[in-house]
């Protein structure tokens, strides 16, 4: 049995600890909610931009705008796709950025095994690190953004992208993020955002009757890429949002284990000490009956 010493050094150890994870529980959960703000209040202007998109989009403009056209494959070329993987600079927030470096792994193997080549770009200094000691090479990576993404970034981050795709440099870009469900549900997820999919109309909506100025061609050349840095955007912050539901729950569970292990360590004390008193008891007595006889 360990002695009370070593057992009042360990308690003071993990109860040091178990602050600090408190500490971080309670600043995870204050930023979650601001940034769980951030996402439902771009949910409605991704949405609006959807159904005004749906509604003007037809198969005769189709032709006509870059971000919309299919690429055709071309005979002895090689397909070319750019797959960008966000993650979080930090940790501390249990398989989050593993499960996000997971799915861009096999979509990677995914791509590659039928032969396209993927062109690789990293938001986040955890998928950075990871890949760069996988000897991967990376095409672009930022770990400037963090968890606070501003409409900039996503600007910054796609507009390469779209004037790749434009040029027939690239025949897709997908992105790889945490889709924000809840704060206890963030499933990697795999989003194509080039080249455009048009959004599907609701069903049993009245159908539009605008009057386009100046004119729809004219108004999807503006809302395309737009549309796309929106998507780029909408990935960014649910990202940051599932970065801090994950590490609240992971401080969580850390503070919690530190309380079950501080009261077993507080009961093996206790038995400690009294194995002590009784034994130091059992001296005195031993003494005493010594110097009797």
């Amino acid at each position: 049995m360990a002695k009370p010493r070593e057992l009042r050094r360990r308690i003071r150890s993990v109860q040091n600890t178990r602050k600090i994870t408190k500490t971080m529980e309670l600043v995870a959960t204050s930023k979650l909610k601001r940034a769980q703000d951030r996402v439902f209040a771009a949910r409605p202007y991704a949405n609006a931009l959807a159904e005004v998109i749906a509604d003007l989009y037809s198969p005769e403009l189709a032709e006509r705008f870059p971000l919309l056209r299919r690429p055709k494959p071309k005979p002895g070329s090689t397909p070319r796709v750019a797959l960008a993987l966000l993650t979080a600079n930090r940790g501390l927030s249990g398989a989050f950025n593993a499960n996000l470096i997971r799915e861009a792994r096999h979509r990677l193997q995914e791509l590659e095994s039928q032969g396209t080549a993927v062109d690789l770009h990293i938001v986040g200094r955890k998928g950075v690190n990871f890949f760069r000691f996988s000897r991967r090479a990376i095409a672009s990576q930022r770990i400037d953004i963090g968890e606070n993404p501003r409409a900039t970034h996503a600007t910054e981050l796609v507009r390469p992208l779209v004037a790749a795709f434009e040029s027939g440099a690239l025949d897709a870009v997908e992105v790889v993020f945490a889709k924000f469900n809840s704060a206890l549900s963030t499933p990697p997820t795999v989003l194509r955002i080039l080249p455009v999919e048009p959004p599907a109309k609701k069903s049993g909506g009245a159908s539009a009757n605008f009057i386009l100025r100046p004119s729809a061609e004219a108004i999807l050349e503006r809302l395309l890429p737009l549309y796309v840095e929106n998507q780029m955007f909408r990935a960014l912050v649910e990202t940051a949002a599932a970065f801090y539901g994950a590490q609240r729950t992971a401080m969580k569970n850390a503070t919690d284990n530190a309380g079950e292990l501080l009261d077993g360590l507080r009961r093996t004390y206790n038995r400690a000490r009294q194995a002590q008193i009784t034994q130091e008891i059992a001296e005195i007595v031993g003494g005493a009956e010594a110097l009797q006889g």
